[in-house]
């Protein structure tokens, strides 16, 4: 039984193994998912403590409110108590004398002082009559025959302090803007226990809506309010004694500025060990395959056969040398062709001076042909030796390409434009069909080589009195241009060979160049996703078509 049920259980746990060695096996996409797990983990760790640490200072802030608004609150209704006895005194007064004090005792805060009969009607007052208080609500006055109230003044400046007084109302007017710095700073604000603003500080452009203030029966109360000028956290508590809420807030911006200047360091936490993580994991990855690769190549090597092996050995090395052939030959083109041009930019300089007498006459005639001779051979060397360099850098790629969105046409029409004059000397007819507009995605650069080695072949290899067409369309997805010339076409030898670098043909009555020109345009063709195709047959003409992505 217990073999039996080990069976089973082996089985499972080989196939888990073999998946494992498996999954091992494919090391990038292993350390991939291993690299995406750390920098979740990171990530994850990184947010939590964010969250963490915006509670925590949104905590502090709250308690730091609430604190200030129950220190406000215990100096407003010392305030307001105070008010209330100097109202008491004065219904107890007697003479100007006693009515004088107390207005001196109420300071700037205290507006009136005034009793009422039960209906609302002024029995006395201190100042003047009240009118900013009257008529009073019955609601208030109902209320303020058994407790204390607070009612506002009609300007809305003002609240009266209303009380119950040996058979009558106090009503003690007072400016409440100006008791509120000695009960608080400028964002602190008093409000009814409903919601209404009563007085606020400075900092207040806009009041929240009363449903954001409201006690709703609680002693104290936090909370965010978003208002036009920034989101605040505010805190409210009663005022002991009367029926006000005393308000201390704080901008949620300032509240978190600890917290936002961290926000780098969590950046860092995460980016820091993620990017170094995925360093050290190409590194590892790139030694990895390295040593993967010679140990498969090692035991491929150990089960072939003694002669395969050898036969291996040979081909690996002669691909090498080949590389390194190929290497050395470009380098060596590139090398030797900048330090000929050297000296022939001082042939080429010379031979002009001669050729204009510059420091005075030749002496002979002959001396003077001799040396335009010279300055056009050495022009001319000068332009084959520059076709085997821009060759030698297009085969060691160092040829740089920026492809981009162009217009073929105008490329084309500015190609066409550079060998008009040569085509007239010639009399040869150069034409040209190009749409409006043809989008392509090419190096501008490239393209004008490519076009210009074409045409300057064909108008070279085309007799005098013949015709050059050059045509441009666009096709679905590819630009064309084909040019055809009334030369002499290439027979099948020439056919196959064309484009090849260093293959020159010979042509009646026409110079022959190094043999590069299509050479170097089909190698830029190729680097820029396109191909150049060669036709005509002796007698025929040559046709050269040159076909590039549209985008």
């Amino acid at each position: 039984m217990a073999q039996a049920a080990a069976g089973p259980i082996g089985a499972a746990l080989d196939a888990a193994a073999g998946k494992a060695r498996a999954a091992s096996r494919k090391v990038r996409l292993t350390v991939v998912v291993a690299f995406v797990l750390i920098a979740g983990s990171f990530a994850a760790a990184a947010g939590l403590q964010m969250r963490l640490d915006r509670v925590h200072a949104l905590a502090q802030a709250s308690h730091f409110t609430q604190r200030r608004a129950g220190e406000i609150a215990a100096d407003l209704s010392a305030s307001l108590d105070r008010y209330a006895a100097l109202g008491a005194a004065f219904a107890n007064a007697g003479g100007a004398d006693g009515t004088a004090a107390i207005s001196e005792a109420g300071g700037p805060a205290l507006r009136n002082i005034a009793l009422l009969d039960r209906g609302g009607q002024v029995v006395s007052e201190l100042k003047s009559m009240p009118n900013g208080l009257l008529p009073l609500s019955p609601a208030a006055l109902a209320h303020a025959a058994y407790d204390r109230t607070i009612a506002a003044s009609s300007d809305g400046r003002t609240l009266a302090l209303l009380f119950p007084l040996a058979g009558h109302i106090a009503a003690v007017q007072i400016d409440a803007a100006a008791i509120l710095p000695r009960a608080g700073m400028e964002d602190a604000l008093i409000a009814s226990l409903s919601g209404e603003v009563r007085a606020s500080g400075a900092q207040w452009t806009a009041v929240p809506i009363p449903s954001a203030l409201a006690l709703d029966g609680r002693p104290r109360v936090t909370r965010l309010v978003e208002l036009p000028a920034g989101n605040r956290m505010i805190s409210l508590a009663r005022v002991p004694g009367w029926p006000l809420a005393a308000g201390a807030s704080i901008l949620t911006g300032d509240a978190l500025g600890t917290w936002y200047g961290t926000l780098p360091l969590y950046l860092f936490l995460i980016l820091g060990p993620s990017l170094a993580g995925a360093a050290l994991a190409a590194v590892f990855v790139r030694d990895f395959e390295r040593r993967a690769r010679v140990a498969e190549a090692a035991k491929a090597l150990r089960a072939t056969e003694p002669g395969d092996a050898r036969l291996l050995i040979r081909l690996a090395d002669a691909e090498r040398r080949a590389a390194e052939a190929e290497r050395s030959k470009s380098e060596f083109i590139a090398h030797m062709s900048h330090e000929l041009r050297t000296p022939l930019n001082a042939i080429i300089g010379f031979s002009e001076v001669i050729e204009r007498g510059v420091f005075g006459p030749a002496g002979h005639v002959k001396y003077i042909e001799y040396a335009h001779d010279i300055g056009a051979a050495g022009r001319n060397l000068h332009a084959k030796i520059g076709d085997i360099l821009e060759f030698a850098n297009l085969e060691a790629g160092k040829h740089p390409l920026a492809p981009a969105m162009i217009d073929a046409a105008v490329v084309a029409r500015q190609a066409v434009e550079e060998f008009a004059g040569k085509a007239f000397s010639r009399r040869i007819r150069l034409t040209v069909s190009l749409p409006e507009c043809a989008p392509v995605f090419a190096d501008t650069a490239a393209l004008r080589r490519i076009l210009a080695n074409l045409i300057a072949n064909a108008v070279q290899y085309t007799p005098e009195g013949g015709q050059v067409r050059l045509q441009l369309r666009n096709e679905d997805d590819v630009v064309v241009f084909s040019l055809r010339d009334s030369g002499y076409g290439f027979d099948a030898w020439e056919a196959a060979a064309a484009g090849k670098p260093f293959t020159a043909f010979k042509r009646p009555a026409a110079a022959t160049g190094a043999g590069l020109a299509l050479a170097i345009a089909m190698a830029l063709a190729r680097r820029m996703g396109g191909t150049i195709n060669l036709g005509g047959g002796p007698d025929e003409g040559a046709a050269a078509e040159l076909r590039l992505p549209a985008s």
